[in-house]
Formats: C-alpha cells, structure tokens, sequence
C-alpha cells in the first residue's frame, strides 16, 4: 500500500525537525494567548458583578479598582505575547517554506540530471517543468500558511472542549457534540478531494508541456500556418485543466458552509442551554460570557477548515508527484575507479557490444573498435545504423546490453561519471548555447579559462574574426539557444566551447550537417589542424564525406555492423557504401540515383 504523501513529506524534511517543532510551538502558543481574550472578558463581567467576589477578589486582588487595573496589565501581557509568537510563528513557517521549496527544487532537478537517457523517452519537457516549479510551489504555499492554520485549528477545538467541561460539563456535551461530525466530514472530505486534485495537478503538466512544445517550435508552427489549430489544441487541454478544477471546486466549496451550519449548532446550544443556567442561578454570568465567545472562537476557524483542506490536499497531490520524481531509481551510477582528464590518454575500445533503446529494436550487433590515443576516427552510415549511439554509449548515457566500452583500459562502468566526462568534449548536430554572451558561451564548461586560452579556441574553430566583428564582441548577447546568430556562427561558437575543454576525447557528431560551405570548409580546416597535431583523440559522426576523407580511419556502419572500414582513399578504389556515397555526393552517381544521405544503404555482403 502506498504511503501517504504528508509521511513521505516528513521523512524528506527530516532535516528541519527543529525548525518544525518550533514553528509549531509558535503556532499553538500564539493560538493559546489568542484565546485568552474571551476568559479576560468573562473576568471583566465577573469584576463588576461580583465586585469583592470576583475571581481576582480570591487571587488577593480584592479592591475593584486595582481589580480592573491588575486585568488591564494582564491583557496588554497576552495580546504583547501573542503578537510576539505571532511574528514568531510567521517568520519561522514562511522561511521554512522558502527553505523546503529551494532545497526540494534543487534536489529534483539535481537527480532528474542523474537519470539516464532512456527514462526521458515519452516524458514531456513540459510536464517535468510542472513537476519542478509549480508543483514545488503548491508546497510552498501549503507551508506558509495551511500548516499553521491545521495547527492552529487542532489547538482551538483542544483548548475550547477542556475550558466548556471546566465551566459546564452539562453545556460542553450540547455545543461540542457537533464535533465529532466535523471530523468524520473533513477526513471524508478529504479521501474524496484528493484523487480530484491529483488529476488537476496531471491536467497541468499536459499544459506546461503543450506550452513548452509550442514555445520551441513556434517558427514550425507559423511556417504551416497552424496558429488556429495549435490554438484549439491549448484550448482543449486547458478547458481539460479548467474541467478538472471545477470537479474540486464544486467539492470544496461545499465543505465550508457544512462546516458552518454544523457548528452553529453547538453556538444554539450553548445559547439557549447555558443562558438558562445562567438564568437559574447555576451558572455565572462571566462563565456564561466565557462559553459565548468561546463558541464564537471555535466557529470561524472551523469554517475555514475547508479552504485550509483545499489547500493541504493539493500541496499533498504536488508532494507525491514530487516525491515520486525524487524517487525514480537512477540506473547509471558512478563507478569507483578515478581517472585524471589531464593523464589521460584517449584510448578507446568497443569490444562486443549489443545495445538496443527500450521496447526498441537492437541497434549494435557484436559492435568491435579500437582508436588509438591522437587517431581521428570517422564513423559513417544510413539513419539508425547506430552512429549516434556509440556517442551516447561513449558518454555512459546508455550502458550496453551487453560488452564492453573502454577508456585507457578501463571499462567505463568502473569509472567515476565526472571524470568519464571531463574526458570527452562533444559538438553535436544541433549545437545548444545558452542565454548569456558568446565569452559565456565558449567558456562553459571551462570557466576559469584565460582571455588568451578563449582566443585561441576561437581561433582554432575560425570564430574570432566574427566574434570581434559582432556589435559587442566578445560580450554580445547570443540569446536563447543562440537566436541571434546564424547557424554556422553557432556552431562555431560549440566547437570553440569543445575545443576549449581540456579533454583528451574530441567528439563530433553530425557537426557541418547544417552548415553552410564556408561553415564546412572552416571546421574541415579545424580538424585536420587538430588531426596533424594528434594533440586528442576524435570520433566523427559525418553524412557529409568531404569533412572527414582525411581521418585516419573510416568506419561505414549499417545495421549496427560494420560494413567497411579503411582510409578514403582505399575505400573508393573497393566497390561497396562508402564508394556509391562518394559518388552520390560528388554528383558522379548514375542519373535516377534518389540522392539521400539519409536514407538506408543496402547492406554489403562482406566487411572490408
């Protein structure tokens, strides 16, 4: 049976239980000196019925003056202390809110990093955004006042039943016996409200991931002109998100004045019961007073039980998709051996290696590689013959089904993550810069980098001379995902960025697909600069053959299998892939030839 959200909130904020204990002791002593004012009046209405015979005449305090004047002092030290505990309670719950909220987002962020690649597959960036900050938020709302109140609430019901029974047993069993319907009504309110919320709080990552998709492909969108369509599609998820809210609402909003009429029954009963013992003589009129204003006391906070339950109840349906996230169990976790980036060679070895993506077909079959240190390897092949997935394997965002992967010998399970990838720096297809300045750009991941190392990066990857022509500079503004430069200024503001990174691994992957010739021919002259020196160790993913007809080796993947494998000169001179690609790309292919470099190869009988 799964457990209850609040326990597993506990649990978490183990760590705050002092914080806890505190604030809630604010809570209840606030609470307490709040309802002191209904016992000084029934002292003021005994002082001057009683006069000499009052409860403070029987304390010593027998004149009525001083009387008076000793019950003055006494308020203004409750109401001094109840605002004390007052800013106390305030200021300890709010920041413990502030505190659980900030920690909470930080560690699931934290550990969503940590998750492997597979578990991102069918999940929404959206619906994980949700989850991250609004679902984070409902806590901290619930925190900042919903637990005092819940407090505050208990404290009222416990004080006022022991102050009725003092003063009037009789009058306590008519005005407390709606009590007990009270509870049963909210933990039923409760059970039913909650699977209600849960599918508020779904309903709401279903939106924020429509959003974020819309967000991001927004020029798509434009250039098909399916602005009406995408809105209908937002229309129909919120008025999903709108229904669900209504179902809670409708719920909620009938809990308050259930609460309120069931209450205003004890209020008659402690009217018409305890003013005819008044009336009798058998109970006196300061205590009468006193069970007045204390039902008065217990009849407001119980009317807002049903807003402090609504908002407990989405707070606890945020807390389980939140804990839950927290919760997914990490599948790539680190090894135990170190590995120095600035020792380490750049060996690399595939032996054996089977993979295959969850409910997926197999992608590598029985995969074998060795690069040595310094060599530049290139890596081609159709779409899904598992170019890419050598990257991911190679970075451990995956791990084989079975095999092995290598890194100076070392299999890389065994290896620390941090410094697994401190040992290759990566250009992807679709490089991702971050909003900030092209200095930040080229710089992340190698902060402490000099001004002379930056322009020597920038220098290799042939981006300084744009960079220094850009209005600002070094300093201009890229935006987000680098918008404000074309693609092939991007992409070599990524390779600057991987250069950069003293990391014995340099990884390509689909870098000049969507560049542009003079894009191309800039990266092809990095390269070879980068593949003369032998100064790193690079793996290639390449469509585009002229980028790599200079490595040191060329693999042609297909169906996750190595079909041919040699230089490019050696390759043409054999009849195969490689050789039919080279002449669909240089224009010397048969006419009718369906010129697609993406599409699958027919597969070569024998490997070379």
């Amino acid at each position: 049976m799964a457990r209850h959200p609040l326990t597993r909130l506990l649990e978490a904020a183990r760590a705050h239980r002092r914080t806890v204990l505190w604030a809630s002791f604010c809570s209840v002593t606030n609470k307490l000196l709040d309802l002191a004012p209904p016992a000084l009046i029934g002292m003021a209405v005994d002082i001057v019925v009683k006069r000499e015979e009052s409860l403070l005449a029987s304390w010593g305090v027998v004149d009525v003056v001083h009387q008076l004047v000793a019950l003055t002092g006494i308020t203004v030290i409750i109401w001094g202390l109840e605002s004390v505990f007052e800013y106390a309670f305030g200021l300890a719950w709010r920041n413990l809110a502030q505190t659980v909220q900030h920690e909470l987002r930080v560690e699931a962020y934290t550990h969503v990093q940590r998750l492997d690649s597979s578990w991102f597959q069918g999940r929404s960036t959206g619906g994980l955004l949700s989850v991250l900050n609004d679902d984070v938020n409902q806590l901290e709302r619930f925190l900042d006042g919903g637990a005092n109140e819940l407090l505050q609430v208990a404290t009222t019901v416990v004080v006022v039943s022991i102050g009725f029974t003092a003063l009037s047993p009789g009058v306590a069993a008519l005005s407390l016996m709606p009590i007990p319907v009270i509870l049963w009504g909210s933990f039923r309110f409760q059970s039913r409200i909650a699977p209600r919320y849960a599918r508020v709080r779904e309903q709401a990552g279903l939106i924020s991931g429509t959003l974020a998709n819309n967000l991001g492909g927004i020029e798509t969108i434009r250039s098909f002109g399916t602005e009406q369509a995408e809105v209908q599609r937002l229309r129909a998820e919120s008025e999903a998100y709108r229904s669900a809210n209504r179902e809670a609402i409708r719920l909620s909003s009938a809990f308050s004045p259930l609460i309120r009429m069931a209450v205003v029954l004890g209020f008659i009963g402690t009217l018409l019961y305890g003013g005819w013992l008044a009336l009798e003589g058998e109970l006196a009129v300061g205590s009468y007073s006193v069970l007045v204003f204390l039902t008065q006391r217990l009849l407001w906070p119980l009317t807002r039980l049903g807003a402090t339950f609504d908002l407990y109840q989405r707070a606890m349906a945020s807390t389980a998709r939140l804990l839950d996230l927290l919760q997914t169990p990490i599948a790539i976790t680190d090894g135990p051996t170190a590995l120095d980036p600035a020792t380490a060679r750049g060996e690399i070895r595939f032996e054996g290696v089977h993979f295959a993506y969850p409910e997926g077909a197999a992608v590598l079959h029985g995969f074998d590689l060795q690069i040595e240190p310094g060599r530049t390897v290139a890596v081609v092949g159709p779409t899904g013959a598992g170019k890419s997935t050598l990257i991911r394997l190679l970075l451990r965002l995956h791990d084989p089904g079975q095999g092995r992967v290598l890194l100076d010998g070392h299999e890389l399970k065994q290896l620390r993550l941090a410094d697994l990838r401190a040992c290759v720096s990566l250009v992807s297809q679709s490089p991702f810069l971050f909003p900030g300045t092209v200095r930040e750009n080229i710089a992340y991941g190698s902060p402490q980098a000099s001004v002379e190392q930056l322009r020597e990066a920038a220098a290799q990857a042939e981006a300084l001379s744009f960079i220094e022509a850009l209005p600002q500079g070094w300093e201009t503004i890229v935006g987000e995902r680098g918008q404000k430069l074309s693609g092939g200024q991007a992409q070599r503001v990524a390779i600057a960025r991987a250069l950069l990174k003293p990391a014995p691994v340099l990884v390509l992957d689909e870098a000049t697909s969507a560049v542009d010739n003079e894009t191309e021919a800039a990266i092809q002259r990095s390269l070879e600069r980068l593949r003369s020196t032998h100064a790193r160790t690079m793996l290639v993913i390449a469509h585009r053959l002229s980028t790599i007809r200079h490595a040191d080796e060329i693999i042609v993947l297909d169906h996750g299998r190595i079909v041919q494998r040699g230089r490019h000169e050696e390759l043409l001179q054999a009849p195969g892939l490689y050789a039919r690609l080279w002449a669909v790309q240089t224009g010397e292919g048969q006419t009718g030839t369906v010129l697609d470099t993406q599409a699958p190869w027919p597969s070569s009988p024998n490997p070379t």
